[in-house]
């Protein structure tokens, strides 16, 4: 008697596209390994030296502190599937951890990514994966290993979903000097690059859903296509401000900073405050994109547009008064633009908008 059998990939899982996504993709994480990485792509496990006597390394740590951070990008993902365009995603997911770590003044070491997909195609995902090799080298950190899972049962056709995981580094000494902002002090913002990740269950719901506006339509407001504008990803600080904090290794120039992600400006510049003072922000002391005004255009308050949304701030540091300038040329020699934007004041909390 023949009995039938059952195999895997009739249940859903390839495990060959799996092999042939792991060929793809291993040229492209190579890009980002240095002299750190021990072993070879496609282990069990990722390795990497902290520290050891050798000039090839950008320095070595008295008293190092690991810093580990993870995040998505939320419903961004379902505009990047359905502009067929997904070589920026993975740019945003990098972005997005190690943005966080950055306000620690921690340096990223290396990044983890997370791909769930319905079917495994394998050109697809190594499209995504190339994204978040562009993020690594703009973090200067080593994409050092990652996962992908394919799910039928849980996704529905064409979707996937990503997380990503960065550990960084950071000197005891200066991670204090990150929690001492003062009455006084200076907010700096930098510019964001428009949306970054977040909001985009409000932006798809007024755009998409309600004003009927598809991805493909050029909008006059923004000068491109919604798609354009909605794609155009997270901006990565990383490079500038590791730049300028080791231009200050005595004096304690940067006491606070904040990367505006989801809760906006005052969600996220209150969370380095001392107690006891808040920090007052002058809205006019920016230039707000267009993508924010076309959004408030159709139909959201500007309380709620400040919570939601970045408004054009995506990085904040606080900044001793006296260096307010020193700080603002660096940044400016970086490729940022950098705004004074408020003070921090003594009294109440959170963020005020004067």
């Amino acid at each position: 008697m023949t009995r039938n059998t059952t195999t895997y990939k009739q249940a859903g899982v390839d495990i060959e596209a799996g092999d042939r996504l792991v060929d793809l993709i291993a040229p492209l994480v190579r890009r980002t390994y240095g002299p750190r990485v021990i072993g070879r792509h496609g282990g069990f496990a990722g390795m990497l030296r902290l520290d050891f006597n050798d000039r090839l390394f950008r320095r070595n740590y008295r008293d190092p502190v690991l810093v580990a951070c993870t995040d998505g990008v939320g419903t961004k993902v379902l505009v990047a599937i359905q502009a067929g365009r997904l070589d920026t995603i993975g740019i945003d997911l990098v972005a997005m951890s190690v943005n966080d770590m950055l306000t620690c003044g921690a340096e990223p070491l290396l990044f983890l990514d997370y791909v769930a997909v319905s079917r495994l195609e394998p050109e697809r995902v190594a499209e995504i994966v190339a994204g978040v090799v562009t993020g690594c080298e703009q973090a200067e950190c080593v994409l050092l290993g990652g996962e992908t899972a394919e799910m039928p049962d849980l996704y529905r056709a064409n979707d996937f979903d990503l997380a990503g995981f960065a550990v960084g580094v950071v000197e005891l000494k200066r991670l204090g000097a990150m929690q001492a902002a003062e009455p006084g002090d200076v907010i700096v913002g930098l510019a964001s690059d428009g949306l970054h990740s977040n909001g985009y269950s409000l932006v798809r719901r007024l755009v998409l859903d309600e004003a009927g506006v598809g991805l493909d339509d050029h909008v006059p407001e923004l000068g491109r296509t919604l798609g354009e504008e909605l794609l155009v990803p997270t901006r990565i600080y990383v490079r500038p401000v590791v730049k300028l904090l080791g231009a200050y290794k005595v004096k304690r120039t940067i006491r606070g900073m904040a990367h505006i992600t989801g809760g906006g400006l005052p969600g996220n510049v209150a969370r380095c405050l001392p107690k006891g003072c808040h920090a007052a922000i002058r809205r006019d002391s920016w230039p707000v994109p267009p993508i924010f005004t076309y959004l408030q255009s159709l139909g959201v308050d500007e309380e709620e547009m400040y919570r939601v949304f970045n408004m054009g701030i995506g990085y904040a540091l606080i900044v001793r008064p006296a260096f307010v300038a020193s700080v603002m040329r660096q940044l400016t020699r970086s490729g940022e633009r950098p705004y004074e934007i408020g003070a921090v004041r003594r009294g109440g909390s959170g963020v005020r908008f004067v």
